[in-house]
């Protein structure tokens, strides 16, 4: 059997959108000729659509991302908005749903750093304990 090569949807000369011009069955040869467009899944830098896979198999837990990917919490955040907008929604610093938890995190490490804060207070005021 011939090698099947992974599809490429930008052009090498202009980097414009490529189209499928033809569909073929590898089993009984039967060729279907026309225009057809990609999945927007097609045209996700591959670095994002691993996120996007590991973010799926994980059900959302950031905690896990992190661990399998190893990143960080800011990368887990940077890689969500980019996969968002990759899949044609827009990003709003409103919607970023990590910017008060990185806010309370830079908070609490400004505090420890300062002697403000010890760092079992810190973990304390993380986990939501008083």
């Amino acid at each position: 059997m011939n090698k099947i090569n992974q599809v490429i949807t930008k052009c090498p000369v202009c980097s414009d959108d490529l189209i499928i011009t033809e569909l073929s069955c590898l089993n009984c040869e039967t060729k279907i000729n026309g225009k057809f467009r990609f999945s927007k899944f097609n045209y996700i830098d591959p670095e994002v659509l691993y996120f996007m896979e590991i973010f799926i198999k994980n059900r959302g837990s950031i905690k896990q991302v992190e661990k399998e990917m190893d990143i960080s919490y800011p990368t887990v955040n940077k890689y969500l908005n980019e996969a968002i907008h990759a899949l044609g929604y827009k990003v709003n610093d409103s919607e970023d749903i990590f910017k008060e938890d990185i806010k309370l995190e830079e908070s609490i490490i400004d505090k420890i750093k300062k002697g403000v804060l010890t760092v079992d207070d810190a973990i304390k005021k993380i986990k939501g304990e008083k």
